[in-house]
Formats: structure tokens, C-alpha cells, sequence
């Protein structure tokens, strides 16, 4: 996305917080691309019989975002750190149902990138993450949202420093130590 697209995302935002509803058609031409590439990175990562497609990932989080209409859009990063969370909510929904469907069977594992690795050279259970990550945001509610929006939203650590209003220094110490207190929580919930 070119920088002319960014500005014209972050107006378009601001045009469907005002209630302009055509602008949200407008909007997924701009946002598809990035969205379906973040979708595919995250199922690649998935086990291999995993019945989620990137289009049916990105369709439900679009749908999901643009059914907001108390959120008041500031700017394509808050677009997309909402965007992470919901991803977040889709897959992990998606594995719990999974779960359900085996009755207890093995928890769905998906394997972080390098960059963002908790565990070196493990897979991650998704529902561990997510609880690991609603204990983390009860004593450090900023941590838990930028693994959220690096894990889940992809965001640099430009754009997280921009969305939270902190500088890009404070989110590289921050994601150093959420990335040590979840590896720990991990390590000792998940491994035997």
C-alpha cells in the first residue's frame, strides 16, 4: 500500500465515523490486499486439514469491522488494530469449535513467524495464547495489545507506536518482555 492509499484510507475512516455510509464501499478495495496477505501468513500456519480459507478469514473480519458503528475510526492503523482483533476472536472461535468437534481432542497448534516466536522452534496452541493473553492484559494491559497487534495485525512497530500513542521504543521494550512473560507462561502451561 502506497503512501497516497494510507492517507486515503485514514479519510475514508474518518468519512464512515461521520456516517457516510458509502464510504465503507470504498474502503475494501484499499484494505483487501493487506488483509488477505495477513489471513494467508496466519493459515499457512495452520494444521494442514484446517477448513478456514483466507477469503472466508478476511470476509468475516471486514464484516465484523465495518458492523462497528459506534467505533470512531482515527486512522489506518487503528483500522487494522481492530481488524487484529478480530482475527484474533475468528480464529480462535474457529478453534474452539474445532475442539468442540473432537470432543476433547488435540488443541489446534499454529506455529508463529521467526519474528514474532514465543517459543523457538515450537508450535503454539491458539486457545493457550489467548488466555496467556487475557492474563497478561490483567497486569499489563499494553503488552497484551501490541502481541495482539503484532501477532494477530501484523503491525510494525511504527504503526503500534502510532495507534497507542507511545513512542517506538516503548513498544520494542514492551514486546521484549511480553514475548519473555508469555514464552514462561507457555513453557510452563503447555509443555509437559
Amino acid at each position: 500500500m502506497d503512501i497516497s492509499d494510507r492517507a486515503d484510507v485514514t479519510q475514508i475512516l474518518k468519512r464512515a465515523s461521520d456516517g457516510d455510509d458509502s464510504a465503507i464501499n470504498r474502503l475494501m478495495p484499499l484494505v483487501y490486499d493487506e488483509l488477505r496477505a495477513l489471513a494467508e501468513s496466519y493459515l499457512k500456519q495452520e494444521r494442514p486439514d484446517h477448513t478456514l480459507q483466507a477469503t472466508a478469514l478476511v470476509h468475516e473480519a471486514y464484516l465484523r469491522l465495518i458492523d462497528q458503528r459506534d467505533v470512531e475510526w482515527q486512522n489506518r492503523a487503528h483500522f487494522f488494530a481492530v481488524a487484529a482483533q478480530a482475527i484474533r476472536r475468528i480464529l480462535v472461535d474457529h478453534a474452539r469449535g474445532h475442539q468442540r468437534a473432537k470432543r476433547g481432542g488435540d488443541r489446534q497448534r499454529v506455529r508463529l513467524d521467526e519474528d514474532m516466536s514465543l517459543l523457538e522452534g515450537s508450535s503454539l496452541d491458539l486457545l493457550a495464547l489467548d488466555e496467556a493473553l487475557g492474563r497478561l492484559a490483567s497486569l499489563h494491559e499494553r503488552q497484551a495489545r501490541i502481541v495482539e497487534l503484532r501477532f494477530f495485525g501484523g503491525l510494525s512497530l511504527k504503526d503500534m507506536a502510532a495507534f497507542l500513542g507511545v513512542s517506538p521504543r516503548t513498544v520494542d521494550g514492551d514486546w521484549s518482555m511480553a514475548r519473555a512473560w508469555l514464552r514462561r507462561e507457555l513453557r510452563q502451561g503447555s509443555l509437559p
